[in-house]
C-alpha cells in the first residue's frame, strides 16, 4: 500500500489513525453520554445535547484557522502537531471525570488541540508529495491517509462500547486519551521521515501580520461571539438561530469569513483564481458536512430509538462477553426532577435510607447502589423508552422485570468507518482505472459527484421512515447499513479530495491557512448539522426531515457542476 509513496506517509498514516481513534471514540459516545439517564450520564434533553454536540464539533473545526496560521508563520507543522496531540489527550482524560464540572474545560482543550493538530498533519501529507515523481500520486496518497483515519474510527467504537458497558463512561473517555498519546509517540518516533516536509512559509509583502490578524480577526470574533450570545435574548427575548450558543458561533464566524475573502482581495493577480476556487469549494461543501455529521446526532437517535437492535442468540453469545451489548427493562420508573429525567428498572428499586430516597441498580450486573432523592420529583410507572415502538407481538412476549439484551447504540458509529476501510481500495482502483483510460474526473468533479451521492444517501433514510411507518415500528438495521454505505461513497469522493485540492491549488505560503479554511467550512457545516438535528422533534413525519437534507445536497452538487469548467481550468494550472 505504501510501496510507491514517500516514507513519511506511514508515519502520518498511523499518527492520524490513533488521533482519530481517540477523536471518534469520544464523538461516538458523547451524545449518548449527554442524554443517558443520570447518574451515569448527564441527563440532558435531546435538544440540549444536539446544541452542545453541534457547537462542539463546529468549534473543533473552527480552531484549525488559528493552528494553521501559527504553523505557517511561527511554530512549523511538527511542533504544532505535538502540542495539539497533548492538549487533546488532556481533554479526553478530563472528560473521564464524572459530572459536568470538568466538561467545559475538557472540551476547550480538545477544541484547541485539534486546531493545532488537524490542519497541519493534512498539510504535511501534501508536502511529502512535492517531488515531481510523487505529484501524480497525491490524490491516492490522501485516499490512503483517509483510510488510516477510518481504521481508527472503526475500531474505536468497539473499544468504547466495551469500556462503557464494563467499566463506565469515564473509562471510555480515558481510552480516547490513551489512543491520542500513542499517536503522539508514534509521530515523534518517525520524525526523521517527515522533517523535510516541515517548511515554514513566512509572510510576504502585502500579507497581514499576526498582530493585525489578532486585532482585526480574533478580537472581533470574540466580541461578536459575546454580542451574539447576549443581544438576541436581550432585545428579542429569544435566540435568532435556535440557541444562544448557535448565535454566538454564527456571529464569531463572520470576522473569520471576512478575513478569508480579504485574502482574495489583497492577493497578487496570479493567486486570485486559486483562492477564489478554494473559497467557492469551501462554501459548497458546508452542506456535505451538515448532512454527514448527523451521524452523531439524528442518525444516532434513529439507531437508539427506532432501530431493532435485538440480536440472534448465537450472535449475542459472541458479542455479550465483549461488552458490546446493553440491557433494557420493559417495566421502569421514570423520575423527573430539575429538568432531567431518570429511567430506572422497577425490579431493581428498593427503599433508601430516607423517606424520599430510592435505592436502585441500573442492571442485574451493576455492583453499585445508586441513590436519588425524590422530594419534589414526579415519579411514574412507565414502559421503557426502547419498547415504545416495538411490535405488540414481540413486546408482549418480553417479561417486564427481566433484562432484555440488545446491541449497544455506539456500534452503529462503526458502520461508516468500516465502509471507508472496505471501499477505499475499491474507489482508488476505480479512479486508477479511469486515469489509465484518460477519463478520470478532476478533483473538483469528484467533489461534485460526492455531493450528489450524499444526496442519494438521504433517500435511503426516507425509505427507512416509510417502511417503519414513520418509526411507529422498529426499523431494520439494514437501512442504516445501507445509508452509511451510500454516504461513504460520497465521502470518499469528497473529503480526501478536498484535502488534496487545497494542497494542490493553495499559494504555497497559504497552504496551512487555506487548510484551516477547509476546516472552517467543515466547522460551519458541523454547527449546521447540530441545528438541523435539534429540529428532529419538530417533524412529526420524519420523511420531511430527510427530504430537506436531500434537497440541500442536490443544490450543492448542482452548484459544483455549474462551476466545473472554471474549476478545471484553475486546477490544471497548478498540476
Amino acid at each position: 500500500m505504501f510501496k510507491e509513496h514517500p516514507k513519511g506517509l506511514p508515519v502520518l498514516f498511523f499518527t492520524e489513525l490513533w488521533e482519530r481513534f481517540g477523536y471518534y471514540l469520544m464523538l461516538g459516545i458523547f451524545f449518548l453520554y449527554m442524554t443517558d439517564f443520570a447518574p451515569k450520564g448527564l441527563g440532558y434533553s435531546t435538544e440540549m445535547a444536539s446544541d452542545v454536540y453541534g457547537t462542539y464539533i463546529a468549534l473543533v473545526y473552527l480552531t484549525p484557522f488559528l493552528g494553521g496560521l501559527l504553523a505557517d508563520r511561527v511554530l512549523g507543522y511538527i511542533k504544532s502537531i505535538v502540542i495539539g496531540g497533548i492538549l487533546m489527550a488532556l481533554g479526553y482524560f478530563g472528560l473521564a471525570i464524572p459530572g459536568d464540572t470538568f466538561l467545559w474545560p475538557s472540551l476547550f482543550l480538545v477544541i484547541f488541540g485539534n486546531g493545532f493538530f488537524k490542519p497541519n498533519i493534512s498539510t504535511l501529507v501534501g508536502n511529502l508529495y512535492a517531488e515531481e515523481k510523487y505529484k501524480i500520486l497525491k490524490d491516492t496518497g490522501y485516499n490512503i491517509f483517509y483510510m488510516g483515519i477510518n481504521i481508527g474510527a472503526f475500531v474505536c467504537n468497539f473499544v468504547a462500547a466495551y469500556l462503557r458497558n464494563e467499566f463506565g463512561w469515564g473509562f471510555a473517555f480515558a481510552g480516547a486519551g490513551v489512543g491520542m498519546l500513542i499517536g503522539v509517540a508514534w509521530f515523534i518516533f518517525g520524525l526523521k521521515h517527515i522533517r523535510s516536509a516541515d517548511i515554514k512559509k513566512p509572510a510576504q509583502q502585502g500579507d497581514a501580520s499576526l498582530m493585525s490578524i489578532a486585532l482585526y480577526v480574533f478580537l472581533p470574533a470574540v466580541l461578536t461571539a459575546i454580542l451574539g450570545y447576549i443581544l438576541p435574548n436581550m432585545l428579542l427575548g429569544h435566540a435568532l438561530f435556535g440557541s444562544a450558543s448557535t448565535d454566538a458561533f454564527i456571529f464569531a464566524s463572520i470576522p473569520i469569513v471576512i478575513f478569508y475573502f480579504s485574502l482574495w482581495f489583497r492577493a497578487a493577480k496570479e493567486d486570485k483564481d486559486s483562492i477564489a476556487a478554494l473559497l467557492s469549494i469551501f462554501g459548497v461543501v458546508i452542506i456535505f458536512w451538515a448532512i454527514f455529521h448527523q451521524n452523531g446526532a439524528a442518525l444516532t437517535v434513529w439507531a437508539r430509538d427506532y432501530t431493532n437492535r435485538q440480536l440472534p442468540a448465537v450472535v449475542e453469545n459472541v458479542v455479550a462477553p465483549l461488552g458490546l451489548t446493553e440491557v433494557k427493562y420493559k417495566d421502569v420508573l421514570v423520575i423527573e426532577k430539575d429538568g432531567k429525567s431518570i429511567e430506572i428498572p422497577s425490579a431493581l428499586v428498593s427503599a433508601g435510607n430516607k423517606p424520599t430516597e430510592l435505592k436502585y441498580k441500573t442492571s442485574t450486573d451493576d455492583k453499585v447502589d445508586h441513590f436519588i432523592d425524590t422530594a419534589g420529583a414526579k415519579v411514574t410507572k412507565a414502559e421503557g423508552s426502547y419498547f415504545a415502538n416495538m411490535s405488540p407481538g414481540v413486546k408482549n412476549s418480553i417479561p417486564g422485570n427481566e433484562p432484555y439484551v440488545i446491541l449497544s447504540t455506539e456500534i452503529f458509529q462503526s458502520i461508516n468507518p468500516f465502509w471507508v476501510v472496505f471501499m477505499t481500495p475499491v474507489v482508488v482502483t476505480f479512479f486508477s482505472m479511469l486515469r489509465r483510460r484518460g477519463k478520470e474526473p478532476s478533483t473538483a468533479g469528484k467533489i461534485g459527484w460526492g455531493l450528489f451521492i450524499t444526496a442519494l444517501s438521504t433517500l435511503v433514510m426516507i425509505g427507512a421512515v416509510i417502511f417503519s411507518d414513520n418509526g411507529s415500528v422498529k426499523s431494520s438495521a439494514a437501512w442504516l447499513v445501507g445509508t452509511y454505505f451510500v454516504i461513504t461513497i460520497g465521502e470518499l469522493c469528497l473529503s480526501p479530495m478536498g484535502l488534496s485540492l487545497v494542497s494542490k491549488v493553495s499559494p504555497p505560503r497559504f497552504t496551512a491557512l487555506m487548510m484551516g479554511g477547509w476546516f472552517l467550512s467543515t466547522s460551519i457545516g458541523n454547527k449546521l448539522s447540530g441545528v438541523i438535528s435539534g429540529l428532529w422533534n419538530s417533524f412529526d413525519n420524519k420523511v420531511y426531515f430527510f427530504l430537506i437534507n436531500f434537497v440541500a445536497a442536490g443544490i450543492a452538487a448542482l452548484a459544483i457542476f455549474l462551476m466545473m469548467k472554471w474549476l478545471r481550468r484553475v486546477i490544471s494550472q497548478h498540476n
